[in-house]
């Protein structure tokens, strides 16, 4: 996933008048206010430049792979692929949507955003040491949008032309955009055109691509382990943006069939570095002997990111929920505070809006200027968007729901379903209401048991069903599931994005997962593209387009936490200043003297 922004950019911005627009030049740029660092800036205040380099970190990835293209439509792509190419430009992990040269040694655009011009680092190469041109920009964008997924060339519908103005230099043209439109084109992945000239950029890649970053992978074993090595002759690497990142040579990914033994495996000393993703692991199950003779290390560390929202999502048009009453129903059938209480060990917080840790966040009634927003749709609106704040029900925490079930049982009566001899069963048919939900986790099993439960005591089955990553995508991808365990990416703010989660015109994204079609959604989320460059009415419209799927009830809201739940095995150093938006791993070195002491 905004203002009539002041640009006071990184460097000292140029604007040079050519009539009408104004052309502005520029290192870095943020996407509101101000960046943090001059253009003369070394490092950024996270990293530790004299980090020192070299030595292993050994990771683990869970299921298989079978390939090497991170952008293949079919099969699955192996750990490290996706850090094969550089992009444009970098951002940094303090600041929030603020950009710094990396491929592109500065930018110029016009102030309506009708066209941007990049202009190349002459030093860029690519991993084979040929020259990154303004052409092989061109080429990745070309490549992208005619050979990779179809959302692409939807989303990047504004360029309307691509020119390469010299070596170094590419011309974007766009119509109709924005700044955050543009702001998009800078995470752009460059790729060699005459390494991928030649081939599908869909099809799965065997070996390994020639890439354009400072990383490639150096050892394989498919389905076994991924080496990623930093590359010594790396022509950006002493980058302000790359000075004390990348710090350790050697990445390993180790392949597990599923997390429980891939724990077991972190404890033995299998692997260095692991991410909690369990409140009763994190409250329990690290009292291993590592733990208690102080080689490995536990901590929480506090951020600042805004949360995704993760629930167990509805595929809206099946028919067993086309109805909102029974999609509300439902939601009264999961017992937060008791599974927070018995589960999770207090540690979480009920997720209440898909802008958690933002502004954007909905609350109250309607303001005035929301309602010019949602007055015009109120026939396609729920009434309660009007006449109340939103809410997820409560409970005392006790695992009793007597109150809740029967507000279910209403709902669902009103929407054709009722309660016979302990089964809820369709008036009309008489068929008992079954559904499946789609994981690709054993972990969601112990999450969704709880609601299971409950929807048992009223006569309603849920069938869970696991399957690997890879059908998980496809299944996602086509809509064949009636439920799913899924997580909507996190936004600092209402951006472009939000049509590839819930427009219409993207019900074949993988990101669509509700398989929303709904005209009210679609006119907000556009409305929403529209307003960037006006913060006042993107913060109405964030607030209106919040406030309309809470109450569209697209799925049960799950819950989340503020803070990295990490353990590893000493034998790695980090800066003591951390990024306000990132784990910041990146900027982890191996230490020598803490790995000589664990004999590892």
């Amino acid at each position: 996933m905004i203002r009539s922004f002041v640009l006071l950019l990184l460097c000292a911005v140029s604007l040079v008048c050519y009539g009408e627009p104004e052309v502005i030049t520029a290192k870095g740029i943020a996407l509101r206010g101000e960046p943090k660092y001059p253009d003369d800036f070394t490092h950024f205040d996270y990293v530790n430049p004299d980090a020192p380099k070299g030595g292993t970190i050994r990771l683990h990835s869970i299921g298989t792979y079978d390939n090497f293209n991170r952008y293949a439509q079919r099969g699955t792509s192996g750990a490290g692929a996706d850090e094969l190419y550089d992009s444009l430009l970098i951002a940094s992990q303090d600041e929030i949507e603020v950009y710094y040269p990396l491929i592109a040694e500065k930018i110029e655009f016009a102030s309506d955003y009708s066209w941007i011009i990049f202009h190349i680092n002459p030093k860029a190469t690519f991993q084979d040491h040929k020259p990154i041109t303004a052409q092989d920009v061109k080429f990745s964008f070309e490549k992208f949008a005619n050979e990779g997924v179809p959302q692409f060339k939807k989303y990047y519908s504004f360029i309307t032309s691509i020119e390469v103005l010299d070596e170094h230099q590419v011309k974007f043209s766009m119509q109709d955009a924005n700044r955050e439109q543009m702001f998009s084109l800078f995470s752009l992945k460059i790729l060699p055109e005459h390494y991928w000239a030649s081939r599908n950029f869909g099809d799965p890649i065997k070996d390994v691509p020639l890439g354009s970053s400072g990383v490639t992978i150096s050892d394989y074993s498919y389905g076994q382990y991924v080496v990623v090595k930093t590359l010594d002759d790396y022509w950006g690497r002493d980058l302000p943006v790359n000075k004390g990142r990348n710090n350790i040579t050697y990445t390993r990914y180790d392949y597990y069939r599923d997390a429980t033994v891939a724990f077991e495996a972190f404890k033995s000393g299998e692997f260095d570095f692991w991410q909690e993703g369990e409140a009763k692991n994190w409250a329990t199950a690290y009292n291993f002997p590592a733990i208690r003779n102080k080689l490995v290390k536990k901590e929480e560390l506090a951020h600042s990111i805004p949360q995704s929202t993760t629930g167990f999502v509805y595929n809206t048009e099946r028919p067993i929920f086309k109805d909102r009453r029974v999609r509300k129903a439902l939601s009264y059938l999961l017992d937060f505070e008791w599974m927070n209480k018995a589960l999770f060990y207090g540690q979480y917080v009920r997720t209440t809006s898909y802008f958690t840790n933002t502004p954007y966040s909905a609350s109250g009634l309607p303001s005035e200027a929301e309602l010019e927003i949602l007055n015009p749709l109120k026939d396609q609106l729920p009434p309660e968007v009007f006449e109340k704040p939103f809410k997820l029900p409560v409970t005392n925490g006790d695992g009793y729901i007597r109150d809740n079930i029967r507000i279910a049982l209403k709902l669902l009566k009103e929407a054709g379903w009722e309660l016979r001899d302990g089964k809820t069963v369709n008036a009309k048919t008489g068929k008992q209401m079954e559904f499946e939900l789609l994981s690709y986790s054993p972990t969601t099993e112990r999450s969704a048991a709880p609601l299971r439960r409950n929807l048992e005591k009223i006569g309603i089955i849920m069938n869970l069903r696991q399957v690997d990553p890879s059908q998980y995508i496809n299944r996602v991808r086509t809509h064949d599931f009636d439920m799913v365990s899924f997580r909507y990416p996190a936004l600092s703010y209402p951006s472009s994005d939000l049509k590839i989660l819930f427009h219409s015109s993207f019900v074949d994204s993988t990101w669509n997962s509700a398989n929303l079609r709904d005209p009210a959604v679609d006119a907000i989320v556009e409305g929403i593209e529209k307003s960037q460059e006006d913060p006042d009415k993107l913060m109405v419209y964030g607030h209106a387009l919040d406030r309309v799927l809470l109450w569209k009830y697209l799925m049960i809201p799950q819950w989340h936490l503020s803070a990295f739940r990490i353990a590893y095995w000493d034998k790695f150093s980090r800066p003591e200043t951390r990024p306000k938006y990132d784990l910041g791993q990146d900027t982890w070195w191996f230490d020598k003297d803490k790995a000589a002491q664990l004999g590892r």
